[in-house]
């Protein structure tokens, strides 16, 4: 049998938040940015969650339930710097480590067992580790696979452990509804539940065939792991698919010159986080939405880089030619993806840029230490 740990950061964004500022311990937090506005809530703490708050709400329709509550825009490059602190101690002691999201990760302990004894105190070692080293609670799971493990870290949250004995995945999967799969939202949830499927139980008592039938490969899926199977081999090789930022604006905007403010800071912030990761990006994507919800998307490939600049105006020749209708915008946002690593070596070969490269390294350390706020680059 496999050994798969999932490792999830509980309300890991607030958490983050309660470290910056302490005095919002024991409050209901809500991070997603202004409760008047028209975003969604990005994640919100256990105090919030107590007034029907959870992520992905709309954040009025959260207002309207906790209207004294704590509402935050959060701080991304935060969030990043401490997760990857934690990937950094987990590789300390897993030989695996998958980073699954920003606040989730899976490992690999399988024949560990002789090396780490009771796993499920072994877990309760990495738990306290991570509290002692970041003050961040989290929960974890542990199963023969990976679906397993990530279903059971949901079960005992906050800074829970949850261990399925090998053989006990189906009984353990039996009562739980069925959007308790990962994958099961609110479209697939309603057709099972039209089929009168409402728990796991009802899925694991019918044929694979039946699902296979109505769902294709995605139903053979679902099957499998309605009845305690899973992927038992983790992803060693993750990397990030992509950065984004998007703004949902408080009044629609048809002012290009406003547009383009916002798209500037947006970038900014993603080109933060990509020096920060030592890489680079060679596709730059953005988003539209108008008032009447019509998206449009475009992007464009680029030579590897990590300046501002260079993405800002890919970027904004992006949108600027997206612009097509005499209609107000509701949204913009940027994006990033295709990465590899900065090679440190173009410095011996390529000297023209030298200057300017040092010069937005430097903007991100003190970004890093005292917030993104603190200096701005220059209108390009």
């Amino acid at each position: 049998m496999r050994t798969i740990f999932h490792l999830d950061l509980d309300a890991f964004f607030v958490s983050v938040e309660r470290i910056l500022n302490p005095s919002l311990n024991n409050k209901p937090v809500i991070v997603g940015g202004d409760p008047e506005g028209r975003g969604v809530v990005a994640a919100c703490s256990y105090e919030a969650r107590e007034f029907g708050l959870h992520s992905a709400m709309p954040i009025r329709t959260a207002f309207r339930l906790c209207p004294h509550g704590i509402y935050l825009h959060g701080h991304y490059e935060e969030y990043v710097r401490f997760s990857d602190v934690v990937e950094n101690i987990l590789v300390q002691f897993a030989p695996l480590v998958e980073q699954a999201s920003i606040d989730e990760y899976y490992m690999d302990f399988t024949g560990c067992r002789n090396i780490y004894g009771s796993l499920f105190s072994f877990a309760s070692f990495l738990q306290k580790e991570i509290w002692k080293k970041l003050s961040l609670p989290s929960s974890i799971g542990i199963g023969g696979n990976k679906t397993i493990a990530k279903i059971a870290s949901d079960c005992m949250k906050p800074m829970g452990i949850t261990y399925v004995l090998p053989g006990m995945e189906k009984e353990f999967l039996a009562p739980m509804p069925v959007e308790t799969i990962p994958g099961v939202g609110k479209v697939l949830k309603g057709d099972l539940n039209s089929r009168g499927i409402y728990y796991i139980k009802d899925i694991a008592a019918l044929p694979s065939e039946y699902f296979s039938a109505v769902y294709g490969k995605y139903g053979t899926d679902l099957w499998r792991k309605a009845n305690g199977e899973g992927s038992e081999y983790l992803s060693t090789g993750f990397k990030q698919k992509g950065i984004s930022k998007e703004s949902t604006f408080n009044r629609d905007i048809t002012s290009k010159a406003a547009l383009k403010d916002i798209l500037f800071r947006l970038t900014g912030k993603i080109c933060q986080t990509l020096r920060n990761k030592n890489w680079q990006t060679s596709n730059v994507h953005i988003k539209l939405r108008y008032s009447d919800f019509k998206t449009v998307t475009r992007s464009k490939k680029i030579a590897p880089t990590d300046d501002d600049k260079i993405i800002f105006e890919t970027a904004w020749e992006l949108l600027d030619k997206a612009i097509t209708r005499r209609i107000a915008v509701r949204l913009i946002g940027v994006g990033i993806a295709s990465f590899n690593n900065f090679a440190e070596q173009e410095y011996l070969f390529e000297d023209k840029n030298i200057k300017r490269k040092k010069m937005l390294r430097a903007i991100n350390l003190l970004r890093s230490k005292y917030g993104f706020d603190i200096i701005e680059i220059g209108s390009v």
